[in-house]
């Protein structure tokens, strides 16, 4: 009979974490030891609600300001938009007095 010797290179738990780890790279989440997401040191803005009542071009200069690789789009509080995710747009919703009505966010 083949005895099994335990190795805690090939353990579960360390295939589950780099698993985790795998995809924390792809996410840009970076994995402290035991599989944890480590905190980030300065947390990425993914919301504007300050900007809500600013007018379409100063909520603009204030989300390229804090996140400079989007790609800030401006909508009519009415329209139809797509429902895919990216991360690297921010959609800025305005009435019809260009008036930002909701807090923009990544998507």
């Amino acid at each position: 009979m083949a005895s099994y010797k335990y190795s805690a290179k090939h353990s579960p738990l360390q295939s589950t974490n780099t698993v985790a780890s795998q995809r924390a790279n792809r996410l840009g989440v970076s994995m402290e030891a035991g599989g944890v997401p480590a905190p980030a040191a300065a947390a990425a803005k993914n919301s504007w609600p300050e900007v809500v009542g600013l007018s379409s071009e100063e909520a603009k200069k204030k989300i390229v300001e804090d996140k400079p690789e989007a790609s800030v789009q401006v909508v009519p509080a009415d329209s139809f938009v797509t429902m895919d995710y990216n991360t690297g747009r921010v959609r800025v919703f305005v009435d019809s007095s260009d008036k930002v009505t909701k807090a923009p966010r990544i998507g």
